[in-house]
This record gives structure tokens, C-alpha cells and sequence, in this order.
């Protein structure tokens, strides 16, 4: 996997949580706990949103804030008064 990551996300996770996500990452032989968190927000928005977001799908395409590639939409736009 080669994608591109440029953001950084800092995460608090109490005692409980971090051996959850361990165990997690264990048992299906993740190489990080970075790929283990990805793993579980890929499988979290997919069980959300209903939509299968298996490998090769990128978020954007299921997404549940209808946010393309470029991010926000006009949609999502705030509106002037």
C-alpha cells in the first residue's frame, strides 16, 4: 500500500481501549497499530454507511459526508445570509 498519507491524527486511548485495539491488531496480524486503527475506521464507516469498502476503494467513494477527492462539496458549502 503506497498511498499517500500526509495528515496526522493523535489519538487518547484509555488502558482498556489500547488492548482492545492490540488484540485487534494481533489477531489479524497487523504490522502497526496505525494499520490496525485504519483497519477499524475502514470497517466503522463501511458498517455506517452500508457499503462495501473493501481493498482498492478508497474513502471518498463511501465516505458518509458526501465529500469527493477534493473535499468539501458545494453541498457542504456554509450558507450566507
Amino acid at each position: 500500500m503506497n498511498e499517500l498519507r500526509a495528515e496526522r491524527l493523535q489519538v487518547m486511548l484509555s488502558p482498556e481501549e489500547l488492548s482492545a485495539l492490540d488484540d485487534f491488531r494481533f489477531k489479524y496480524r497487523m504490522p502497526t497499530r496505525a494499520a490496525a486503527v485504519r483497519e477499524l475506521l475502514r470497517l466503522g464507516l463501511a458498517a455506517g454507511n452500508g457499503v462495501d469498502a473493501g481493498a482498492g476503494v478508497k474513502s471518498s467513494e463511501y465516505g458518509l459526508f458526501n465529500r469527493g477527492p477534493d473535499g468539501h462539496t458545494q453541498a457542504d458549502a456554509p450558507q450566507e445570509e
